[in-house]
């Protein structure tokens, strides 16, 4: 009894100094990367040392959490302010990180019993979490906003009231929408992975799930590493390095993405109204800017640069490449029409995941005394995705990709393959 006892105290303590190393690591990565991005994009120069507060709050977006933003002027102006934009570099950092962490201690098996799986998300949610509450209570922050000559600059200076806007993390929603991030992250991290332990009842669903995943995960990230390949080149060739870092640093994954969904036929609608934006490439900018929505979609940006159609040939070439890869890591027995169906029904959520996580709304209006917008410093951007065509036709290319990968790879050695003698 007293063994069982000690053996059963020593794993839950390991179970603690796993889940305190993985939030600790993905905590720390996650820091490192808004802090480069925020400095690149100019963040470091922000009064009243306010630069930490506002990496902590980009780790708080970047983490699932909720951000609230509010202005005004006295009496004189009300400020509108809405901002809604997920720094997906800095959550696929941090994801990567935790994800890596937590599986550490459970490769090399098949099965695990769903307690000692418990006993591993349980420490590393709580500690998640608490993390998460601690970066929260540091996000928040009050500005001033310079006006210049406008009609608010010059009462407000009459009245000693300078218009200013803050920002402050929503705990609650924070906590909540945190905890769905974190779990979120284990189980993708488990299904995913194919040394990964699983329960004995859900074995059976390793052939059927775990290679399309793990596929459509290295498409998502090929992605992201073409993406980073080309703003190196930018960068170097093009000047103005430091504002191509803070995309790469900041928002990569949000414009990666958005190139995949486009690729294979998907559409957005949006706009760009104002002084302010968004970092984002000038064809772009160019296809959203204006004050009515605008859909953006391969033929729509060919129409600013050529280039854009090259986005079709490479998600086809990428999307055969992931059928090929489903395919080779899936037992031999597993038939093509078997696999289309497998990688539909994986790269169709992963879609749905992407537009969701990539869609941008930030508003920004001051009025003065409750007219209109004062001294045009009113700003929106928008950009949120055709659901139901992105994800139609991501399940309609993801089965002909895993057909055409089954067949690509039937030459190829195929785990479960039996050599004849």
């Amino acid at each position: 009894m007293s063994r069982t006892s000690a053996t059963t105290s020593g794993g839950s303590a390991r179970a603690w100094r796993d889940a305190l190393v993985a939030v600790v690591a993905g905590f720390v990565v996650m820091i490192v990367i808004a802090s480069a991005g925020l400095a690149c994009a100019g963040a470091g120069d922000l009064p009243e040392g306010a630069f930490p507060r506002v990496v902590a709050a980009v780790v708080v977006m970047a983490a699932g959490g909720s951000i609230a933003v509010s202005g005004g002027a006295g009496f004189l102006a009300e400020a509108d302010v809405n901002l809604s934009v997920l720094p997906l570099s800095v959550t696929l950092a941090g994801a990567l990180t935790v994800g890596l962490c937590f599986l550490r201690p459970l490769h090399n098996r098949a099965v695990a019993h769903p307690r000692e799986l418990l006993g591993r998300m349980v420490p590393l949610v709580v500690l998640w979490l608490l993390a998460l509450l601690g970066v929260a209570l540091i996000a928040r922050q009050e500005f001033g906003i310079s006006t210049g000559d406008s009609p608010v600059g010059e009462i407000g200076e009459l009245f000693d009231a300078a218009p200013t806007v803050g920002f402050r993390a929503e705990v609650p929603a924070t906590l909540f929408f945190g905890l769905l991030w974190i779990l979120g992250l284990l189980s993708i991290t488990l299904l995913v992975s194919r040394r990964a332990p699983l329960p004995a009842a859900l074995v059976r669903f390793h052939t059927a799930v775990r290679p399309a995943a793990f596929a459509t995960v290295v498409l998502l990230l090929a992605y992201v590493a073409i993406g980073v390949v080309t703003g190196l080149v930018v960068a170097a060739t093009r000047g103005d390095a430091a504002q191509t870092f803070a995309v790469i640093l900041l928002g990569l994954p949000n414009l990666a993405w958005l190139a995949l969904t486009l690729g294979f036929g998907g559409s957005w609608e949006g706009r760009v109204d104002g002084p302010f934006g968004l970092p984002m490439p000038r064809i772009l900018d160019q296809t959203l800017r204006g004050p009515d929505l605008s859909t953006v979609d391969v033929a729509s940006l060919a129409e600013h640069d050529s280039r854009a159609w090259w986005l079709v040939p490479v998600a086809a070439v990428l999307l055969l490449g992931t059928g090929v890869l489903a395919a080779v890591r899936s037992p031999a027995h597993v038939r093509a029409r078997q696999h289309a169906l497998h990688l539909a029904v994986a790269l169709a959520p992963a879609t749905l995941a992407v537009c969701l996580m990539a869609s941008v709304h930030a508003e920004f209006g001051l009025s003065l005394l409750g007219i209109g917008d004062a001294g045009g410093l009113g700003g929106r951007v928008e950009l949120s995705p055709h659901l139901w065509r992105n994800v139609g036709l991501a399940l309609l290319w993801g089965a002909v990709a895993g057909f055409l990968g089954a067949l690509v790879a039937r030459p190829l050695r195929r785990r479960g393959r039996v050599e004849q003698p």
